[in-house]
């Protein structure tokens, strides 16, 4: 039986986590901060998996990222997923060694060469493929580097190229919705191929459980990514998924 994943996000820059709203960074606490608010023994059997993405605007912060990759994976006993900077097999290297299970890749997701190399080491099934996308009336773009670069490639396209990379999963990100707890805008769902064959991971709105079940009901979602901070403090992941789980969604039961 396929099970879908409920995955939590941070976000990490100068030592820091950040909330962000439409690609825009508040910073909220350090690690201390996080780890005050979030008992991590109740994220653990609350999500399925956590990705880190080293968010830096200026420097790449490699060495201080793979510090907190190295705390995550002792702290935390599900898998780790690490993204942002990889723009080198050295880079993708030293995330994997620092305790990253996967690897997160947006602004060189269309380098081939790095792709094949990252593949050829570790293994398709390692590479997430990050998109961020905005919404202009159903016309769907599509950016890299921190929302900062737009693809010049339409819905079609990109699904085309993509199911010819060598990435195990994809993460749909929406910028409009991003950190505005509003729901998901499931729109882009009816553009995706039916020939398209990896998994989803949606992301990108996640206000309440409610949302979240709405989500995870969509059968073109195979998994939800929510990485606003402040709505799930204290106990609000256990209880989200407990929601989520008494809604007769097909997560995994820790207990």
């Amino acid at each position: 039986m396929i099970r879908k994943r409920l995955i939590f996000t941070l976000l990490f820059q100068n030592d820091c986590f950040f909330l962000s709203r439409n690609f825009r960074l508040q910073k909220i606490g350090n690690y201390e901060w996080l780890k005050k608010n979030y008992d991590f023994s109740m994220i653990t059997d609350s999500v399925d998996e956590i990705i880190l993405l080293n968010v830096s605007r200026e420097g790449a912060e490699i060495d201080n990222f793979c510090k907190i990759i190295k705390t995550f994976t002792k702290e935390c006993f599900i898998p780790i997923s690490a993204g942002g900077k990889i723009s080198s097999i050295n880079v993708a290297k030293k995330y994997i060694r620092s305790g990253a299970d996967k690897l997160v890749i947006n602004s060189n997701l269309f380098n081939k060469v790095l792709l094949k190399k990252i593949a050829n080491t570790f293994g398709e099934q390692c590479i997430i493929a990050s998109l961020d996308y905005h919404n202009l009336e159903d016309n769907f773009l599509f950016y890299r580097n921190n929302g900062s670069k737009k693809i010049n490639l339409n819905v079609k396209e990109i699904f085309e190229i993509l199911s010819n990379l060598p990435i195990g999963e994809i993460i749909l990100n929406s910028i409009d919705m991003d950190g505005t707890s509003n729901g998901f805008d499931f729109s882009i769902l009816k553009k995706i191929p039916r020939s398209f064959q990896k998994p989803v991971i949606y992301a990108g709105g996640a206000g309440n459980y409610k949302h979240l079940v709405e989500a995870f009901r969509k059968k073109e979602i195979d998994s939800i990514s929510t990485a606003n901070l402040l709505n799930f403090v204290g106990d609000g992941l256990q209880e989200a998924r407990k929601q989520i789980i008494r809604n007769k969604i097909k997560l995994a039961r820790w207990n």
